[in-house]
């Protein structure tokens, strides 16, 4: 039986390889090859420069037509940090966040698999520098295969709490705000009268990004060490169950230019456990199960740790979750595809 072979045209563009992951659903597209490297003496100024002069990476690989509204990117760069294994920069619909633990848990594996590390059992250590700080991972190892990953993430803590704004079509909101290397913005549904669980994700998205406007409007975002860090992400909308319990809690995550998260969102889980463990609803090693609303996978989640991070206590939290492989793929880019810089559809 004969294969047939796709010839392509000759190509005056950048060829791009990458190795597609998921966490918990949530995707992750790691650059393998083909993107130049960042300018910048720090992590932190690569992804400026990256932001101000190589745009077209993430645009060819997130936007369509090669990625969707929703696709997430790794682009891996060298660290400053003597510790770390790799650095990156994480790449989104809209730009470049500083921090994201779905892609902390499938870097690790990757790093494991594609020899960046050493691998030992019953689990390889994993240095992964990002831009909000240097993220310990820890991927599981036996008999010549990588398996389920935990992280340590960078302080983590409160900002505020019970704060109202006005959200216009809703009213006055009470928010908090917490910080798990990306600040986000806390809301039960039930104050929309929906469920994370059941309700229509468009009607959950609608409240979540006019949430994310109001804070943004009516709150000041400041992180003690460095003005890069100080926006907010987006809004992470909860059933509610705050308190400390063995059954899991749900929520949804939306983030960038009304972005969906998959998965129960890494530094998300992060940012609710300093809040819970900030207002006394959890202790130190007290694990508990987040669920995503959106496909029903799960993190745990754990204070380890107090520590501070400027004037503000903090916590150390422990995420782990389970990543998978979905394939490779070698993306081209002709100069006359007058789609070629990419566009989204909503």
């Amino acid at each position: 039986m004969s294969v047939l072979k796709l010839r392509l045209p000759p190509n005056d563009g950048p060829v791009l390889s990458v190795v597609d992951m998921h966490t918990g659903g949530e995707p992750l597209r790691i650059v393998l090859s083909g993107a130049p490297v960042p300018s910048g003496s720090t992590i932190l100024e690569k992804r400026r420069w990256v932001r101000e002069n190589m745009d077209w990476v993430r645009r060819m690989l997130m936007l369509e037509p090669r990625g969707h509204q929703d696709m997430y990117g790794a682009l891996l760069v060298p660290s400053e940090e003597a510790e770390a294994h790799l650095g990156v920069l994480f790449m989104h619909n809209a730009g470049y966040s500083t921090m994201c633990g779905h892609a902390i848990i499938a870097l690790g594996r990757f790093a494991v698999d594609y020899k960046l590390v050493d691998p030992q059992g019953p689990e390889t250590p994993v240095n992964i520098h990002c831009p909000c700080g240097l993220v310990r991972a820890y991927v599981s190892y036996a008999e010549g295969c990588s398996g389920r990953v935990r992280f340590h993430s960078v302080p983590a803590f409160t900002l505020c709490t019970d704060v109202p704004v006005d959200v216009p079509g809703y009213g006055q909101v009470v928010v908090d705000v917490a910080y798990g290397g990306a600040f986000y913005a806390f809301v039960s549904a039930e104050r929309f009268g929906l469920d994370v669980c059941t309700s229509r994700t468009r009607d959950i998205v609608a409240a979540a990004a006019a949430v994310t406007d109001a804070v943004k409007a009516q709150v000041k975002i400041i992180h003690p060490d460095s003005e890069d860090l100080s926006f907010l992400y987006g809004t992470i909308v909860t059933d509610g169950k705050d308190a400390y319990s063995g059954e899991p809690t749900a929520n949804i995550c939306v983030f960038a230019d009304s972005q969906v998260d998959r998965s129960p969102t890494g530094s998300g889980v992060t940012a609710r456990i300093a809040l819970q463990y900030h207002k006394g609803l959890i202790q130190l090693e007290q694990t508990r199960t987040f669920k995503s609303g959106a496909t029903d996978s799960l993190f745990t989640g754990k204070a380890v740790k107090e520590t501070v991070c400027g004037d503000y206590k903090a916590v150390i939290v422990e995420v782990s979750g389970q990543a998978y492989y979905t394939g490779t793929s070698s993306f081209i880019l002709e100069s006359e595809d007058i789609l070629k810089d990419g566009f989204l559809l909503k």
